[in-house]
């Protein structure tokens, strides 16, 4: 079998930005802290990136500067997605000129390709760049939900490693093992699934939590991969109400809330997001201060 890319959890950080610049001394202060954790992998420029409103210049900075800073301590993971094929490939071979260790390859958005345009857009994309490719699939943003039979077509490409399977459903991370060899692994990209998803084969997590709890939420999934599950659930469990926090309104408007409640001021988002809702903000504090 082969090594998978990483295991346990992999942070989709947060883009800090400081008068609707990115502020890349943040970024690598945020950076280093989840350093100091051990998390293995870092995704940059993903949804909670905010990869909808960077422009591609702000990407490629980005992929520069977190593979610059971490060298061959973690894993960068570059969020290189579209939903025009030709700018994802394009944005991928420049994702991959930058530095960037792999991809994360989010699948078409609005247009609702067919299986086959699925199946037709990660190839490219596959074909385009040399580097390992993982598949995000997130139907509650893209509104296409890819089917576990073009898994079992895609997972026949040599650098294509994976998926981050962001399904509500629990189940198709079972039918994907079974479909799939087993160099294709599945991370799961629920904070509040991972231990039942690690329990049907996960490789761990891409995770929005660790932005706030990185060394915990490394942890819990290190616990999942030795079989500790009554550990990892009972962790599981304690940071459910923090999780359920960070997404009562979309992400990741809490998490930047949170980040800098925790002392780490990454500015709000950029629009068409908002700032968080005042009261749901002051139950994000309560839980925060309850758990800190």
């Amino acid at each position: 079998m082969e090594k998978p890319l990483f295991t346990g959890a992999c942070t989709a950080l947060v883009t800090p930005f400081h008068h609707s610049k990115i502020n890349l001394p943040m970024v690598d202060t945020l950076l280093r802290r989840q350093l100091e954790a051990g998390i293995p992998a870092v995704v940059i420029a993903g949804t909670t990136g905010e990869s909808a409103t960077l422009s591609d210049e702000e990407k490629c900075i980005l992929y520069r500067r977190a593979k610059d800073f971490v060298g061959d301590r973690c894993m960068i993971i570059a969020g290189s997605g579209s939903n025009d094929t030709a700018h994802a490939v394009a944005l991928s071979r420049e994702a991959e000129a930058a530095g960037a260790d792999a991809l994360l390859v989010v699948s078409p958005y609005y247009n609702k390709a067919t299986p086959e345009g699925l199946f037709a857009h990660f190839m490219s994309i596959a074909h385009a760049v040399s580097i390992p490719i993982i598949l995000y699939n997130v139907p509650s943003r893209t509104g296409v939900d890819i089917p576990v039979h073009v898994y079992k077509r895609l997972c026949m490409l040599p650098n294509v490693a994976g998926v981050k399977e962001a399904s509500t459903d629990i189940t198709k991370i079972a039918r994907i093992k079974a479909a799939c060899p087993s160099r294709f692994q599945v991370w799961a990209g629920n904070d509040d699934m991972v231990v039942p998803a690690m329990s049907l084969g996960s490789a761990g997590m891409i995770s929005v939590l660790s932005n706030i709890l990185p060394a915990e939420t490394q942890a819990m999934t290190t616990a999942a991969l030795r079989g500790d599950y009554e550990t990892a659930s009972a962790l599981q469990l304690r940071y459910l109400p923090l999780i359920e926090k960070l997404f009562c309104e979309v992400n990741p408007i809490p998490v930047k809330e949170a980040m800098c409640l925790i002392g780490y001021d990454c500015g709000g988002c950029r629009l068409p997001l908002t700032s968080m809702d005042e009261s749901k903000a002051q139950q994000l504090k309560a839980t925060l201060n309850s758990l800190l």
